[in-house]
């Protein structure tokens, strides 16, 4: 037990890596950039990945690193980690990249774990399609437990707190608004649109100045 007059340190990382592999890496990442994005204009909306969440006052024991997390109800802005107890709103949302090394946990003792917390919904994706059947999977909290959601016609399952559905779309977590039916576009989709508009004003810009030197010469004849 530790005793009481010593300062308790609650470590900002627990040295493993971000993803097993680059495609969990990335599809962390994406998915992370697109909900930062999405929830952009909410100043009471925090989303954060792959940081500690303490749970329990006075244990650094008590601890877990969901891969994704979104909390209602407290001010957007940055945190080292998460301290449940000073917060005091558990997420109301979670998702696991799941892989060959955390299957087990992510379908076991972590979703008994989120349940207990209070975490409201709960989504596992495998990116590499080998370890979870089927690959998307969300549950939702009532009575203290998980209930599977299913997916509808779409092939996606609702999230009711992000009022998002999520499916998988090329192998790839695609988040859809569940109001417009809009897709949210991922890091990647977002460059290469800036890209093409990029390239489509030089283009445009190019041909006034063609147009003005043809202009001047025209008058000048």
């Amino acid at each position: 037990m530790i005793p009481s007059w010593c300062e308790i340190d609650y470590p900002e990382t627990d040295g493993k890596p971000m993803g097993e592999t680059d495609i969990h890496v990335q599809e962390l990442l994406d998915v992370l950039a697109t909900l930062k994005d999405y929830f952009r204009n909410d100043a009471d909306i925090y989303v954060a990945g792959n940081i500690m969440f303490y749970y329990e006052e006075g244990n650094p024991h008590a601890v877990i690193s969901p891969d994704l997390f979104v909390v209602k109800g407290i001010q957007k802005q940055f945190r080292r980690i998460y301290k449940l107890w000073e917060e005091r709103i558990p997420p109301c949302f979670v998702l696991e990249i799941t892989s060959r090394s955390t299957r087990l946990e992510d379908v076991g003792t972590k979703r008994a774990l989120y349940a207990m917390l209070g975490v409201s919904e709960y989504f596992l994706f495998d990116p590499s399609q080998e370890y979870l059947i089927p690959p998307l999977q969300g549950y939702r909290l009532a009575q203290n437990e998980f209930l599977r959601l299913e997916m509808d016609d779409e092939d996606s399952i609702a999230s009711r707190e992000l009022q998002l559905r999520l499916c998988i779309d090329h192998n790839r977590l695609r988040l859809i608004d569940r109001k417009t039916g809009e897709k949210l576009l991922r890091t990647e989709e977002i460059a290469e649109a800036l890209r093409r508009e990029i390239s489509a004003r030089q283009i445009a810009e190019a041909e006034l100045m063609n147009l003005k030197t043809e202009l001047k010469r025209l008058r000048g004849q």
